[in-house]
């Protein structure tokens, strides 16, 4: 494995453990300023409204498991395909809500070699 494969499987353990602690700042540093994020039924959004759905869901109980499929590194350009489970107990709820399914995701080395999640096509769906 190489040391840019170990900093995109490090982005991605980050993401997952400061998503699960509630931790919004942490996972908008691993983000690119102009990325987009696609899901079903929805518009490609940005940062801004990442950051604003995340605000509304920072008292939820979230666990979750990412198991990258695929992970290929072009120069400074890298893809992952990844399958993940999410398990969410929104504010105030007491249903659990479980998610699954693959993510493709396009990450990019900044100058200073960090490596940013620029674009996030998300196909996961509600799972009973």
């Amino acid at each position: 494995m190489t040391d840019d494969e170990r900093a995109i499987r490090a982005v991605v353990d980050t993401w997952m453990s400061a998503s699960q602690a509630g931790d919004t700042a942490t996972v908008m540093t691993l983000m690119a300023d102009d990325v987009v994020f696609m899901v079903p039924g929805a518009e490609p959004f940005g940062k801004a409204a990442f950051a604003a759905a995340s605000a509304g869901q920072q008292q939820a109980h979230i666990e979750g498991r990412s198991d990258i499929r695929e992970l290929q590194v072009l120069g400074d350009w890298a893809f992952l395909r990844n399958y993940l489970e999410v398990s969410m107990t929104p504010e105030g709820a007491t249903q659990l809500v479980r998610r699954a399914g693959y993510t493709l995701t396009i990450l990019r080395k900044e100058p200073d070699g960090r490596w940013l999640l620029a674009r996030d096509a998300n196909l996961m769906s509600v799972i009973e």
